[in-house]
């Protein structure tokens, strides 16, 4: 064995310790469904990286902590993010369930020690998306919508499908399904994120 892949085996394992220290603290912060849901998009994650080839502590950090911010309210959210001085849009100040994905970085960033930009921004887009995102960002957009725990929709076969085949026309499906969903609901808001992401992902349908 190389040295090299004895240095890479010691630190996969220190950062499983560390995911599994994360897991352990999620366990008594978020409400029980909220838990397994971020548990089922921590391994849906990993299964896709397996597939796409991005590391897998980068999979199981993201999809873990993805909704590391949800468990707060509306009001808790906007103060969180203007004290820590964190951008809010009008769409956001108007909705502000959509901040817990920029909450969620910070968190992540401050009180997990997160330093990869790439899992930070992964976390901060997994409710919208957004255009050219990553192939982590798009794992972890995608496998917040298809992790097994979710409850089932005539699409998700098929999306569940694709997301092994082609990333893109996975989002591409995600993000048309919930634009047409929301269009369709007059009391639900759609982000401008999820507008600009669906105009770049489109034509991979």
């Amino acid at each position: 064995m190389m040295y090299t892949d004895i240095l890479y085996r010691k630190d996969y394992i220190r950062m499983k310790d560390i995911i599994y220290d994360i897991q352990d603290d999620l366990s008594k912060k978020l409400k029980k469904k909220r838990y397994i849901h971020s548990v089922g998009v921590m391994y849906t994650a990993e299964a896709l990286a397996m597939r796409y080839e991005v590391p897998l502590t980068q999979a199981a950090l993201a999809g873990m902590l993805h909704d590391c911010a949800k468990e707060m309210k509306d009001d808790e959210l906007l103060h969180y993010c203007k004290k820590h001085k964190i951008s809010i849009s009008s769409e956001e100040e108007k909705s502000p369930f959509l901040l817990h994905g920029k909450a969620g970085a910070h968190i992540a960033q401050t009180k997990y020690d997160i330093d990869d930009n790439d899992i930070l921004d992964a976390i901060r887009f997994h409710t919208t998306g957004k255009p050219a995102m990553t192939t982590l960002g798009k794992i972890i957009y995608i496998s917040d919508f298809i992790e097994p725990n979710r409850r089932m929709l005539q699409i998700l076969p098929r999306i569940r499908k694709e997301a092994f085949c082609d990333l893109n026309k996975a989002c591409a499906m995600i993000l048309y399904y919930t634009i047409d969903y929301l269009s369709n609901n007059s009391e639900k808001h759609i982000d401008s994120n999820s507008k600009y992401a669906y105009d770049y992902y489109k034509d991979y349908i």
